[in-house]
């Protein structure tokens, strides 16, 4: 068993382990926190690959890019997604573009890590999930790992061979929960999609931590309705597996997309897009399009319990669409994983 914050410790140290030269740099890097505890000990470890910064995230992106294109492989990490925002213009008007702008003669491989999602009462600037405004980027590939193996993987396979930029927002809920399939020497394409449960009557592709959520409604529903459910975990959302989808769809004539941001204009609508452009004649319903709801995020602990999506969610969306009786409350999906404890 391991946690999806001990997977992502282990594939720091080893990414500066394999390369010396790669950096971990950003913000609370090398405190006694450690960024949820995932830099914890990389100072002691590699003291020449560490590197603490005060609070200035354009200017590191700048550095960042300048270290890509010169040899060094940095890890810029972001304890939370929001201050991406503040470094737009070095990643959407230099880095996603830098290889492109000068003809291919410069590579820029780097990873960006952004923690993003619910926590307790940080509210509308501190718990967001803006993975759409970054894949709408091209220049730019955006992953969102789902379990301690897929996390662990693409690190260290982007650490190795990529040789583009890449943003991984890692859900802030995934931390604790413990996942019993890790081999390190277990690789896989961070840019495809994976079924990861099989089914027949319908289709769920999900991200992040909504994978986690699917993986429960699922289960309920093969277990008290009689429904099995395929599981595609998205992964990669700047290259959105298309055939892999499509060719699930084709065998269940119905699809939820579970995702973790705001539906408009979003993962979802882009997966929606893809149905109707290559395969509208395979669907028997219309698809489902699951997200935050349409507002910032509440501080209230009871009201971001309702804001963000999960299991019950899921159940009852599809359900309803097969016209099956069977409800679920918020309540009960709250009691089959844990609480978040806290932001650090």
């Amino acid at each position: 068993m391991i946690t999806y914050r001990d997977a992502v410790a282990h594939a720091m140290h080893d990414i500066l382990d394999s390369n010396v030269n790669s950096v971990v740099i950003g913000q609370s890097v090398s405190d006694d926190v450690g960024v949820l505890g995932t830099t914890l000990g990389l100072t002691e470890s590699h003291p020449k690959q560490v590197i603490e910064t005060p609070i200035m995230e354009e200017g590191v992106a700048g550095i960042c890019l300048g270290m890509a294109i010169n040899g060094v492989y940095p890890i810029n990490t972001h304890i939370r997604v929001d201050f991406l925002l503040v470094a737009m213009n070095q990643i959407v008007n230099m880095i996603a573009k830098y290889r492109y702008t000068y003809g291919g003669s410069f590579e820029v491989p780097m990873l960006i890590r952004a923690i993003i999602g619910r926590s307790w009462g940080q509210g509308p600037q501190h718990s967001q999930s803006l993975q759409s405004l970054f894949s709408h980027i091209p220049g730019l590939t955006v992953v969102m790992p789902s379990s301690a193996q897929s996390v662990y993987s693409s690190y260290v396979n982007f650490a190795a061979e990529y040789k583009n930029p890449v943003i991984s927002f890692e859900h802030r809920f995934l931390y604790d929960y413990s996942f019993e399939r890790f081999d390190k020497g277990e690789t896989l394409d961070p840019l495809r999609a994976n079924i990861v449960r099989k089914g027949k009557d319908f289709t769920i592709v999900a991200c992040s931590y909504m994978v986690e959520e699917s993986f429960l409604a699922a289960d309920y529903l093969s277990e008290n309705c009689g429904i099995e459910c395929e599981i595609i975990d998205l992964h990669c959302i700047s290259h959105i597996d298309k055939d892999l989808i499509l060719e699930s769809v084709k065998k269940t004539g119905a699809i939820l997309i579970a995702d973790t941001g705001w539906t408009k204009i979003s993962v979802a609508s882009e997966i929606c897009k893809i149905l109707l452009e290559h395969g509208s004649e395979i669907l028997k319903i219309a698809p489902i399009s699951l997200g935050m709801a349409p507002s910032p995020c509440p501080t209230s602990h009871a009201l971001e319990n309702r804001f963000y999506c999960d299991m019950s969610d899921v159940v009852n969306s599809i359900c309803e669409k097969l016209e099956n009786s069977q409800r679920l409350t918020k309540d009960y999906a709250k009691n089959l994983r844990n609480s978040f404890k806290g932001p650090f």
